[in-house]
């Protein structure tokens, strides 16, 4: 986070003459789960294609149209990648607020969202934020197994954290984490998965997400077993890929040790 510091706080910086920052959130929310409850775990947003790819074909679209509507509009679009501080954007912009989790909860819709910009020259009215509905709710703080989420919320210890250790970590997952992974082989949804605003997220419509049913019915010692030819075949077009297959045999591995004495 501390690369291109200035760019996080400027978008003039991504986009010279750039005066506002269009946010929006794209569901993947899906109802949908692994057949075998004791399989290692994929998080939902890696079910269906690369969102990255997904979204970015949307957001060009959406780009044109407005040049279309308005005149000649420069801009970029950005999805997670690129130094964009998406989430501040989009609760400046009013799409939710920042719960105790760290993640951007809407009050109608929960957090099973896709945050994406368009930065661009044409200058429009702000919107203005919501206030934060978490409450005195502790639900995330207390079901996370690594203890990532800080004591009162708001803070994460991305070093802690499962979604970390087993997509963004290229070194071996630290013993400390033995036994805590709640089988998790990429990503983690547990505070998603507890968090009472979740109970309005509703199923997404985008076909690309929609996951391939042999992933869903993958079972434990499938996991296990699996080939490098089988992992190029089955996510070749999957946010999986980020971990590659080294890494997910070395998520696999994890989670196979047994807790110390």
């Amino acid at each position: 986070m501390e690369n291109h510091f200035e760019k996080r706080i400027d978008p003039t910086k991504l986009v010279p003459g750039a005066k506002s920052v269009i946010s929006l959130l794209y569901n993947y929310a899906t109802y949908q789960k692994q057949v075998d409850p004791t399989a290692p775990r994929v998080s939902k947003y890696a079910y269906g294609k690369d969102y990255h790819q997904v979204i970015k074909k949307k957001l060009k679209s959406l780009l044109e149209n407005l040049r279309t509507q308005v005149g000649a509009v420069e801009g970029r679009c950005f999805v997670d990648s690129a130094p964009v501080l998406e989430r501040d954007w989009a609760q400046r912009s009013g799409l939710g607020w920042v719960g105790k989790n760290t993640m951007l909860i809407h009050p109608r819709a929960g957090s099973y969202y896709f945050v994406a910009e368009l930065i661009i020259d044409l200058e429009l009215a702000p919107d203005g934020a919501i206030k934060d509905y978490c409450g005195t709710c502790r639900r995330c703080i207390d079901a996370c197994p690594t203890d990532a989420i800080g004591r009162n919320g708001y803070t994460l210890d991305a070093g802690k954290c499962i979604s970390y250790l087993t997509i963004e970590l290229r070194d071996e997952i630290p013993d400390q984490f033995v036994g805590k992974m709640a089988n998790w082989a990429f990503g983690c949804d547990i505070c998603q998965e507890v968090c009472p605003w979740n109970r309005f997220a509703s199923q997404h419509e985008e076909i690309e997400f929609e996951p391939d049913p042999r992933m869903l019915e993958m079972e434990k010692s499938d996991w296990h077993e699996i080939t490098k030819e089988i992992f190029t075949d089955l996510f070749k077009e999957s946010a999986i890929q980020r971990a590659r297959f080294k890494g997910l045999l070395r998520n696999l591995h994890f989670l196979m040790r047994m807790v110390r004495p």
